[in-house]
């Protein structure tokens, strides 16, 4: 069996089901719950389903699958507010350089940013510290390090047709197996969103990864469409996002990936 279709069938089936299920909803979504929907620092509770099928890696000819858990959850100390967000992987790796996979979970992955009242309540800026826990059932599904960091986050939905923002992340390992690599990562998410009325978007988000320790990096570049429904308080959103790798070094970057998701807001 082609191992690409290991994956295909159920994250097609999800996208679908979820489709199936967003069409039956009869609210009209306006812009600002297009701009909440995607907004990875709207002050609500949200949670997300996401997908990336990775058909090629770098330097090999093997896939690889992340399953992704998030939550995200405001908060407040004192008069401060904050939004936790958390996430948890089901990873599916090769162990290179061989072609066997190994699936489980992966690193367990939390931040916490300081919302700053930028005085437009359209424009969302936090910043916070990010850890990073070495939770992998196996080691070719994660680091084997615990890593602490910092992750900076913008939001800007002033322009109802337009929205764009970033999640900048970096973090570096302080402590774990002595006998695995260090970790020293940063991250650079770009984010940008176009209205195309009723609900439905185009979005581009690939996440650009470099890292320090081995002088390695990826530069993705993604194209997709995705739909925003509303039933009652709740806003959902279903997008796929096809991403191509434009500029990388070193072994185990996507080259290129689907990534497929499913948030729900709760205002």
């Amino acid at each position: 069996m082609n191992p690409h279709k290991r994956f295909l069938p159920g994250v097609c089936a999800v996208a679908l089901c979820a489709g199936l299920s967003g069409a039956a909803l009869a609210q009209q979504p306006d812009a600002n719950d297009v701009a909440q929907a995607n907004n990875p620092l709207a002050n609500v509770k949200a949670f997300n389903v996401h997908n990336y099928y990775i058909g090629k890696l770098t330097e090999t000819d093997t896939y690889a699958n992340q399953f992704w858990l998030r939550y995200a959850q405001p908060f407040s100390i004192g008069e401060s507010k904050w939004l936790m967000r958390a996430s948890l992987p089901v990873m599916t790796n090769p162990q290179l350089p061989g072609t066997e996979h190994q699936t489980g979970l992966g690193d367990f992955n939390v931040f916490a940013a300081y919302l700053i009242d930028v005085g437009n309540p359209a424009i969302s800026f936090g910043v916070g510290p990010l850890i990073n826990a070495p939770t992998a059932t196996d080691d070719a599904l994660g680091s084997g390090k615990w890593s602490a960091g910092i992750a900076n986050v913008l939001f800007d939905g002033t322009n109802p047709k337009f929205f764009y923002g970033y999640l900048l992340t970096w973090q570096a390992s302080f402590a774990g197996d002595d006998d695995r690599a260090d970790v020293n990562l940063g991250a650079f998410q770009p984010i940008l969103i176009g209205q195309l009325g009723g609900g439905t978007y185009w979005r581009s988000s690939g996440i650009m990864n470099y890292d320090f320790e081995n002088s390695a990096y990826n530069v993705p570049i993604g194209l997709g469409l995705g739909q925003v429904f509303k039933s009652g308080t709740t806003i959902y959103n279903l997008f796929v996002e096809p991403q191509w790798s434009v500029a990388s070094k070193g072994a185990g970057w996507p080259q290129w990936q689907v990534f497929v998701g499913f948030n729900a807001v709760f205002k």
